[in-house]
């Protein structure tokens, strides 16, 4: 059992790192993985997701466009900081009512309110975010992210969303980018190129949310003066997101960079997705049994009311490009 076991996870590991495997089911084999077999390297997959993770992030950063994204979303900035701000406020009061414990209520309002497991991901290590933590949210959000990906195209459908309104709902209300494009695309050329530029001016948001947790997170863990000395937590410095900042302005003003930064971001994608399988194998029965229902329901409750909410001021013509 042992040997099939590491033949297994070699094998899902090699398979994500070479894109055949998209993020959703890499994540959902690893769960698989981790839920069928005892994990014949749990310490080193769990040190490993989390080197991996942060590298991706900042390899994830070549592929942004600083003026492209700003230019293309400035009308719909302020309905996105809208979104965000009702998103984070409703998911952390929801996470207070569910008592959801730990980092994962906080990590699963910013993957719902601004793109998805690239949010987490930024977000989890500064917030030194356990391993469980960062399986379960990543989890909730993919799961829930698929799902949407599959229903929303059929509902714009139904309810006869023009192309700009069905792309607009989809840059709100998906969580990640690349499920965003797949819903928008089903539906009509107009509905991509709307969504796909509002999301990423979305996807914008993660550096100011970014360097705001780190200054809270700082605050919390800075040394009192009345406490003896090295008492305190120093707060170690989210240095993978100071170069997300620079991969993306190396991308934007420097051209020999930027004719590289299709490889160097879809080396982060892979890596990402890799990363996603690494974290699934990390999700045991006792992990389950110990992190609960609450966060699912937090997930799914957050995510009907931004979609829900974002679809009734579309149609009502409150929100509009």
């Amino acid at each position: 059992m042992i040997v099939l076991s590491r033949i297994i996870f070699f094998i899902a590991l090699v398979l994500s790192f070479t894109g055949l495997l998209s993020p959703p089911v890499a994540l959902t084999v690893g769960i698989i993985f981790g839920l069928t077999f005892a994990h014949p390297y749990a310490a080193a997959a769990r040190v490993s997701a989390k080197i991996l993770l942060q590298v991706c992030v900042v390899a994830l950063g070549f592929g942004m466009n600083l003026h492209a994204v700003i230019k293309a979303g400035r009308s719909g900035f302020i309905y996105t900081a809208m979104g965000i701000s009702f998103a984070i406020l409703m998911g952390l009061a929801l996470g207070r009512i569910l008592r959801v414990r730990g980092n994962s209520s906080f990590l699963i309002t910013t993957g719902t309110a601004i793109c998805g497991g690239s949010a987490i991901a930024a977000i989890g290590p500064i917030l030194h975010a356990d391993h469980d933590e960062m399986a379960v949210s990543l989890g909730t959000v993919f799961i829930l992210n698929s799902f949407a990906l599959l229903v929303f195209p059929p509902i714009g459908g139904w309810l006869h969303l023009s192309q700009s309104q069905f792309g607009l709902w989809a840059a709100l209300a998906i969580h990640d980018t690349s499920s965003v494009v797949g819903a928008a695309a089903k539906y009509g050329q107009e509905a991509l190129i709307v969504g796909t530029t509002v999301k990423l001016a979305r996807a914008l948001w993660i550096l100011p949310l970014a360097l705001a947790t780190a200054a809270i997170k700082h605050g919390k863990l800075a040394v009192r003066e009345d406490s003896p000395a090295g008492d305190g937590v120093k707060l170690q410095l989210p240095w993978f997101i100071l170069f997300f900042c620079l991969a993306a302005i190396l991308n934007t003003y420097v051209p020999f960079v930027s004719r590289l930064s299709h490889y160097l971001f879809a080396f982060g994608r892979l890596g990402l997705t890799a990363t996603l399988f690494l974290i699934g194998t990390g999700i045991s029965r006792a992990t389950l049994k110990e992190v609960g229902w609450r966060p699912l329901l937090q997930g799914v409750l957050l995510w009907l009311c931004v979609g829900i909410t974002s679809l009734y001021f579309i149609r009502a013509g409150m929100i509009s490009l």
